[in-house]
């Protein structure tokens, strides 16, 4: 089941010089992992709440993956380039499958009081 890596990324007070370094370099540190880009920096249409900033979402094979690639040397090693001059929020989280039923997940939840 694939597995995704979602920053939410605050605009920078102005453009740097690293982060166009990171950019440059953040490919080869998820081909390894099976990493794709699948939304980058598109506009975001708001139709609920704030959102400052832009989206960021990578795909992986699987949540192993996913933390694999945060987790290596080589991301580790790029990583402050953006986060020193960019602040957001980053995540990892497990996609659904193609027979997802939000409504048999609502009746689990229901009958386990959750």
């Amino acid at each position: 089941m694939s597995a995704y890596a979602l920053a939410h990324l605050r605009p920078p007070a102005e453009p740097h010089e690293e982060v166009y370094e990171y950019m440059e370099r953040i490919q080869a540190t998820l081909d390894p992992f099976g990493g794709r880009f699948v939304v980058h920096g598109a506009p975001v249409e708001v139709r609920e709440g704030t959102w400052p900033g832009t989206l960021v979402m990578i795909e992986f094979p699987a949540i192993e993956q996913a933390r694999a690639w945060y987790d290596s040397p080589a991301y580790q090693d790029i990583l402050h380039l953006r986060a020193d001059h960019i602040p957001g929020d980053l995540v990892l989280v497990d996609g659904v499958g193609p027979d997802h039923d939000s409504a048999a997940m609502a009746a689990e939840m229901r009958a386990n009081g959750v």
